[in-house]
């Protein structure tokens, strides 16, 4: 078959009806069985999706349940505090989504009586919802015939092309897919495109033997792409501070306070979230490391030294950036915690109830 009737054949209305087909059965048969799966609620889907940007499946999925039982519907979520949302958030990492999460709730109660917008071009208007989450909440929610563009997406249709990166490359995926997307089942066809990039589509050693659509992909098999940016290394010491508790109260009696530090911005990737203070020296002498963590916040790679101080000698060995507090142990576990203050608390098995970042144990990092 010549070139020019291979490329008119590639965009056949016959074609794309083949793989719509094809996609959707395979995902009828195979889809996991997630929380989310199945809701027909905007807010839920919203929630959802915001969640599932940058963290992995397994971290949301508890946490989504979580969520939705504290604040299960838009109008909970607008009237909440925004460090009761945090603190919900602790552990999923990249805490803007949860601050804008919040604010957009109360846009929507204040603008729109507390429900969303059912198009996704008036979605797109609300604080932090781009054209990703507009497509998502519509197409699932509502039936919009509008595609969903993310990673994994974008993964699936290059090889299935064969498209390399170039010039216009995010411009031809998006005219793509959105020829491809099923008009009766939009928002079945969306999820079920990132379901093939999540499970089989994979970016290193695709399953091209359990791919539906595979007798009409152009690669089978891994494709150029751009080289990601190297991660740079920093290290870091913090305070591990715990004193016994003078407080008795109906909860705390005289159990131990750890000391916590809020940070502004100027000194702190994670503003308003509570951590451990800050050490004035990296090293730490061998006899007095309580434990190392390896913790990762966008590009860089954090390899942390946690060291036992005693109150006493806090004030000369750490940096003082912030508010601090000493809090006992059963308030410090539903406080907005940094997700390496949570993990390292867990570790040293101070916080007195199962901890809210139920990371995969076998990575000793999180993307926070």
């Amino acid at each position: 078959m010549a070139r020019r009737e291979r490329d008119s054949f590639k965009r056949s209305p016959f074609r794309f009806e083949r793989l719509r087909k094809r996609l959707l059965k395979w995902y009828d048969e195979n889809k996991r069985d997630l929380p989310w799966r199945g809701s027909r609620d905007p807010y839920a889907i919203w929630v959802s999706e915001i969640m599932l940007q940058q963290t992995r499946v397994a971290v949301v999925v508890e946490r989504y349940q979580s969520f939705l039982k504290r604040f299960p519907s838009l109008m909970s979520l607008a009237l909440a505090k925004e460090e009761e949302v945090l603190a919900l958030w602790s552990g999923l990492g990249y805490y803007r989504r949860a601050r804008m999460l919040h604010k957009a709730a109360q846009y929507v109660a204040q603008n729109y009586y507390g429900s969303l917008p059912r198009k996704s071009d008036e979605l797109r208007e609300l604080p932090g919802i781009g054209e990703y989450t507009a497509a998502a909440i519509s197409s699932i929610a509502h039936g919009e015939a509008v595609a969903v563009v993310d990673g994994n997406v974008e993964r699936v249709l290059c090889r299935l092309e064969g498209w390399e990166e170039g010039a216009n490359l995010r411009r031809k995926v998006g005219e793509l897919a959105a020829r491809m997307v099923d008009a009766e089942r939009p928002g079945d066809f969306n999820q079920a495109m990132m379901e093939l990039g999540a499970v089989v589509c994979l970016p290193r050693s695709p399953r091209c033997t359990k791919c539906p659509l595979t007798g009409d992909c152009s690669t089978r098999g891994e494709h150029k792409t751009e080289k990601r940016t190297p991660m740079k290394s920093v290290e870091i010491a913090h305070a591990l501070s715990v004193r016994s508790s003078a407080r008795k109260t109906a909860h705390d009696r005289g159990g131990r306070e750890v000391l916590l530090e809020r940070r502004p911005a100027t000194v702190s990737v994670m503003p308003g979230m509570w951590e451990l203070p800050q050490m004035n020296e990296a090293e730490v002498p061998r006899e007095e490391l309580r434990m190392t963590v390896r913790h990762a916040i966008m590009q860089i790679n954090y390899y942390v030294r946690i060291r036992t101080v005693f109150e006493d000698d806090v004030e000369r060995l750490t940096l003082t950036h912030g508010e601090r507090r000493w809090v006992p142990l059963v308030e410090a576990a539903e406080m907005a915690l940094t997700g390496l203050a949570r993990k390292v608390l867990t570790r040293a098995h101070l916080l007195p109830t199962a901890p809210l970042d139920i990371i995969a144990r076998t990575q000793d990092a999180d993307i926070v």
